[in-house]
């Protein structure tokens, strides 16, 4: 379980299929170094992942194809920056909204745009997602707990307000329209729909 306050950004190393037909992530994560160990969850760009390798500041993940097809880590190349959340410690403050890490689909970036101090981001979701989506309610982008600022059904998009503390410390500050960002929805409205139609 997580958050989806990023607590750093790490820089891609590889992600490569190793001898074994296994894909392995590589990043480098120095905020973390010492304080992970194998076995523990981490949130990669809202991706729950299992910490397979540590070596220094270099943190390794195996990942499954089935994830591959259903994020953007297809994507990723060295140097690439990745949003890393430790997950939730059962005493800490819940600051953003419960993330599970369980991502359900990739959504396009219409647009990214200043305006004035802060800054606007516009998604396309799949179709079959927007159900999930409310006005002021939560999503998670890559990894990011982001409160829904508007919604066009007409265009199929959303859009988020942005401080500068986000573009900032995330890697929204590399992204660009037309690129695509993982996309996690509320559970509770998963929840929520699950109950109706488990009654009718």
């Amino acid at each position: 379980m997580f958050t989806g306050l990023i607590e750093t950004t790490g820089t891609v190393i590889s992600l490569e299929k190793n001898a074994a037909g296994i894909f392995r992530l590589t990043i480098d994560a120095p905020k973390f170094a010492g304080s992970l160990k194998i076995g523990d969850s981490v949130a990669n760009n809202g991706c729950c992942l299992t910490v397979v390798d540590v070596a220094g500041t270099h943190l390794g993940f195996d990942v499954l194809e089935e994830t591959l097809r259903r994020t953007s880590f297809s994507l990723l190349k060295p140097g690439s920056a990745i949003n890393l959340e430790r997950s939730l410690q059962a005493d800490a403050r819940l600051g953003g909204h419960f993330v599970t890490g369980h991502v359900d689909a990739t959504g396009t970036i219409v647009s990214l745009r200043q305006e004035g101090a802060n800054f606007r981001l516009c998604v396309r979701p799949p179709e079959e997602f927007r159900k999930y989506l409310v006005y002021k309610g939560s999503v998670a982008v890559d990894g990011i707990s982001l409160t829904v600022a508007a919604l066009d059904d007409a265009a199929g998009t959303f859009d988020i307000w942005l401080i500068p503390h986000t573009m900032q410390e995330t890697n929204l500050r590399e992204r660009a329209a037309g690129e695509p960002v993982n996309l996690e929805f509320d559970i509770l409205a998963k929840y929520v729909e699950r109950l109706q139609t488990s009654s009718k």
